[in-house]
C-alpha cells in the first residue's frame, strides 16, 4: 500500500490510501502467486511535494518488480528515527526494506549508520553495482552515496540516493540482485 503524505505543524503523518498496483498486488496474492513484501523509508529534513513524488514512484517501481509494497515511511534525518523504522519493518516480517536519501556527506545523512546498526550481514555487492550503475547512466548522488546494503533476519535492506535518477537506476540494478538474495535467504532457512 501506498502512503500519501499530509503535511502538518507538528510533523509528519502518514495516511494510507490503496492504489491499483496494491490492488494488482492483492490479485496475485489471491491466485497463489506470493510475493514479496517491500517498506520505503524516506529520510528527510525537509519534507516536501517531492518526496511524495519519490515515494510514489519507488512504489511504483517495486510493484512492477514483484514486490508488495506495504507503505511509505517518512522519517526525520535522525539516526535513530531511521533505525526504528527499520526495525519495524524487519520485525513485521517484510521481505525488503529500501531506504531513501540520507546517504550523502552532509552532518544530517545518517541512513548508512542507522542501517549499519540494524544489519546482521553486510552485502556490499549490491551497493557497489548501485554505484557503478549511477556512474554510468549519470546520477552522480547515486555514484557517489555511501549507502548500505545487507541482510538483518530474513529482510535484505537497501540504502539509495533520493534523486529520481538514483531511485530509477538504483530499483533496475538491485531488483534481480534482491530477488536472488531472498531466494538464497528462502532456501537456506527452511534446511
Amino acid at each position: 500500500m501506498t502512503e500519501k503524505l499530509d503535511l502538518d505543524s507538528s510533523g509528519l503523518r502518514e495516511m494510507a490510501e490503496p492504489d491499483d498496483a496494491f490492488l494488482l498486488a492483492s490479485e496475485k496474492e489471491d491466485k497463489g502467486q506470493a510475493l514479496r513484501r517491500a517498506l520505503v523509508v524516506v529520510s528527510t529534513d525537509h519534507p516536501t511535494d517531492e518526496i511524495a513524488d519519490t515515494s510514489r514512484l519507488v512504489g511504483e517501481l517495486l510493484s512492477e518488480a514483484g514486490f508488495t509494497v506495504d507503505g511509505s515511511v517518512v522519517v526525520r534525518s535522525k539516526k535513530s528515527k531511521i533505525r526504528q523504522a527499520i526495525e519495524t519493518a524487519v520485525v513485521g516480517g517484510v521481505d525488503l526494506v529500501l531506504t531513501v536519501g540520507g546517504t550523502g556527506v552532509g552532518p544530517r545523512d545518517k541512513t548508512p549508520e542507522a542501517t549499519r546498526a540494524v544489519l546482521d550481514q553486510m552485502v556490499p555487492g549490491i551497493a557497489q553495482a548501485i554505484r557503478s550503475s549511477g556512474q554510468a547512466c549519470g546520477a552522480l548522488d547515486a555514484c557517489t552515496s555511501r549507502g548500505i546494503s545487507g541482510v538483518s533476519g530474513q529482510t535484505v535492506v537497501v540504502n539509495l540516493a533520493n534523486s529520481r535518477a538514483a531511485v530509477r537506476d538504483g530499483l533496475a540494478t538491485l531488483t534481480p540482485l534482491v530477488h536472488h538474495l531472498l531466494d538464497q535467504l528462502q532456501k537456506y532457512s527452511v534446511q
